[in-house]
């Protein structure tokens, strides 16, 4: 049984896959359509938010120090990525790599672990857009029933009606096409970019060097907590991190590390990339390496403005203008804002849509899902069935409590995948590799202990939450996903012959 369950579909099979005819997504994506998608999903509340947030709480003005070190953990998992990303062009991201190189099981688990991922992802950024949305409205002196602003503001029945309206509306834009959906973010992307360098550039000229002073803040403790809020690291060490001071620079990078979560994304879209093997990387680390630059000037120029003990919690960049004397700035970070949202659940959706049509395709789902539209060449079923149901999702739940699954469900897949670079190497050292990741496998394995060690900082009630979806996961795989495995039907197939 256990030959069965860690069975490995051969890339080359992967990549015959994508040649079928119903089941062939359209090629049309570039190195800088694939660089737009990655900036554009990394790049969300958490440049406008997180940075003076962290810098109160965490680490100072060392906050920018704190984005390098989250930086620096990301592009080791990002180097694995791009060499699975350029050897296996095939939709699924680490679903597809975990297949090709751990067994049916393991890719099932990661699999199983994405949706829950993207999907969660997507409706936690659309009720937060709605909330921009909803600010935005509230200063033109426009007001939304209470009933229908959010779950939260409402006494009874609440259904969060612009939330579940950005999902349908870009549920429709993926359907209609890849390329239609590359035009767009495009668009939105370069007016998010614009937005954030005019913060950067107009913020540098408010700098005052005191605010600088201390640069590192002289370190606190923190109390160890024993309830399920507490850090899993807590509960099992009784070891709490410290805020301020050098060790409170990695305590940061822990908590700014989620606003990177998104470049994994474009793994996702191997498959429907003209030229892979070259593009596929660029993407991925050209992607990664705009955003940390972005990130680590924003907090230079917020921690500059206004001393770090002093910024606000809920808008700490907008404020820091308001403390300047130019309040009108606000808005237009509000705007900048709710665009870049725009983007961030769009290709949270593609990345959702993509992974579940590469399971369906190799029978672990039904294969009903794995057929793309025969005009648009996009697999629309899956899209318009997740769409739905994360519309849905938004509209009615409040889902601040859940958004820390995003978090564990990403680190989680950064471990598989570095695993799973350094199993490929040795079991097929023959494959042709556009990209090779550099000193394997010292960089999979510091991969492996830097995402390990951001998920035991994580609370102990997500584990558990995440345990109960990867529960639900193995009892589906068994019930369904083992038997249908086409992987699975070709080997019976093979064995009287054999025989």
């Amino acid at each position: 049984m256990s030959s069965t369950l860690f069975r490995t579909k051969k890339v080359e099979q992967s990549i015959l896959d994508t040649e079928e005819p119903e089941h062939a997504l359209k090629k049309s994506l570039s190195a800088l359509d694939l660089t737009v998608f990655g900036v554009g999903v990394i790049i969300g509340t958490g440049i406008f938010v997180l940075t003076g947030t962290v810098a109160k709480n965490n680490a100072g003005p060392a906050v920018a120090l704190a984005f390098v070190a989250a930086g620096v953990a990301c592009a080791l998992a990002a180097l694995c990525y791009a060499e699975f990303a350029s050897t296996v062009p095939v939709a699924g991201s680490a679903y597809t790599f975990s297949y090709a190189s751990l067994g049916e099981l393991p890719a099932w688990i990661i699999g199983w672990d994405l949706v829950l991922e993207f999907a969660l992802g997507t409706a936690v950024v659309a009720v937060g857009w709605s909330g921009y949305i909803q600010s935005l409205m509230d200063n033109a002196g426009w007001e939304m029933p209470a009933a229908l602003g959010s779950r939260e503001g409402a006494d009874a029945f609440g259904f969060d009606i612009l939330a579940a309206a950005l999902v349908l509306v870009l549920t429709g834009i993926l359907v209609l096409g890849m390329k239609l959906s590359a035009r767009i973010t495009s668009l939105v992307v370069a007016i998010k970019v614009t937005v954030v360098l005019v913060v950067i550039i107009a913020g540098a000229f408010f700098i005052k060097g005191d605010n600088y002073d201390p640069f590192i803040p002289k370190e606190k403790a923190v109390e160890a907590g024993e309830s399920l809020q507490a850090p899993l690291i807590q509960l099992m060490f009784g070891w709490a991190p410290s805020n301020f001071g050098v060790m409170g620079i990695f305590t940061a990078a822990s908590v700014v590390f989620f606003a990177f979560i998104g470049f994994d994304v474009v793994a996702t879209a191997a498959e429907e990339t003209r030229n892979p093997q070259r593009d596929m990387p660029r993407g991925i680390l050209g992607s990664l390496l705009i955003c940390t630059t972005l990130y680590v000037l924003v907090s230079i120029v917020v921690t500059g403005m206004q001393h770090y003990s002093q910024l606000s919690v809920d808008a700490p960049l907008a404020d820091a203008f308001k403390a300047t004397g130019h309040p009108w700035f606000a808005g237009f970070i509000s705007f900048g804002a709710a665009v870049g949202l725009t983007t961030v659940c769009m290709i949270l959706l593609l990345g959702q849509t993509r992974v579940f049509f590469a399971m369906s395709r190799d029978g672990l789902l039904p294969r009903f899902f794995s057929r793309v539209h025969p005009r648009f060449k996009t697999p629309h079923r899956p899209t318009i069935l997740l769409g739905v149901v994360i519309a849905i999702l938004a509209g009615f739940t409040p889902l601040t409590e859940l958004a820390a699954l995003v978090n564990i469900g990403t680190l989680f897949a950064f471990v598989v995948v570095a695993i799973g670079v350094i199993i490929l190497r040795r079991t097929r050292p023959d494959l042709h590799r556009a990209f090779r990741t550099p000193w394997v496998p010292v960089i999979p394995i510091l991969s492996v202990c830097a995402s390990l060690w951001l998920m035991i900082n994580l609370p102990a009630e997500t584990w558990v939450r995440f345990g109960i979806w990867m529960a639900a996961g193995f009892v589906l795989y068994f019930l369904y996903g083992r038997g249908h495995s086409r992987l699975g039907k070709e080997e019976q197939t093979r064995a009287p012959e054999q025989a």
